[in-house]
């Protein structure tokens, strides 16, 4: 699943799981409206305090077949120590003029894990610099166009920030959590040798539900996931709006 290919959505995931946990109920709504949708995690989740970056590979592109994304990609940049720098950005940029993504999913702006607010700006700056055409990159050894998103939008990960937008989950919330138990070696498991962590918890996914509820209520459906977005968000008809 690593080949990429064109889509009209590019979630992006500093770890392979982030995607899965925080919108994959969102991506699972548009696979059904008939979009193609994209992964990239920017790292394997080698730092994770369970498994190992091997076995969340393994998890991942399983993740993505059951979601039924047409590619899941990964980079190597080093979990934990990434940057906001050149050689970051231009890996990015080399996904996204490949797959030319109408709009982007990228990590919270903010949140508990310092990974997650760091790799948000980073994502947010390569869909920005994707679209100048000094910046020269290659795929496959053929000189990229320039391409630029005409949106990227942040999902709301383990803090809960106030959405300026909210897309209804409410059928696609089962699945969403099979999605995420794909990554076995991260959640509750009683048999496991493993140190603690924050969502191995026996709570945790009842937690990642129970958000769901709440975001749902904005928006006076059953489950929903929130996004921000840094710009006003353009309209055509304003009795679509829930």
């Amino acid at each position: 699943m690593q080949s990429v290919s064109e889509v009209d959505i590019l979630a992006i995931g500093v770890h392979p799981d982030d995607i899965e946990l925080a919108c994959s109920g969102s991506l699972l709504h548009h696979i059904d409206l008939g979009h193609r949708i994209g992964l990239l995690d920017l790292t394997r989740g080698e730092l994770g305090t369970r498994g190992n970056a091997e076995l969340r590979t393994q998890e991942a592109m399983t993740a993505a077949q059951q979601m039924s994304a047409i590619f899941r990609h990964q980079l190597e940049l080093k979990d934990g120590f990434f940057n906001n720098e050149e050689s970051s950005l231009l890996e990015i940029i080399k996904i996204i003029r490949a797959a030319k993504p109408k709009i982007v999913f990228a990590n919270a702006i903010k949140d508990r894990h310092p990974d997650h607010g760091r790799a948000a700006q980073l994502i947010h700056n390569a869909c920005f610099y994707s679209g100048l055409i000094k910046i020269e990159t290659y795929w496959n050894d053929k000189l990229q166009a320039a391409w630029r998103p005409k949106a990227c939008y942040h999902y709301i990960q383990d803090y809960q920030l106030k959405p300026d937008l909210v897309i209804d989950i409410s059928k696609q919330i089962e699945k969403k959590m099979q999605l995420i138990q794909c990554f076995a070696s991260q959640f509750y498991n009683p048999n496991s040798n493993e140190p603690e962590s924050p969502i191995s918890s026996k709570q945790f996914l009842n937690v990642v539900k129970a958000n769901a509820q709440v975001m749902g209520r904005l928006i006076q459906v059953e489950y929903g996931e929130g996004f921000t977005v840094d710009r006003p968000i353009g309209i055509n008809d304003m009795l679509t709006l829930k």
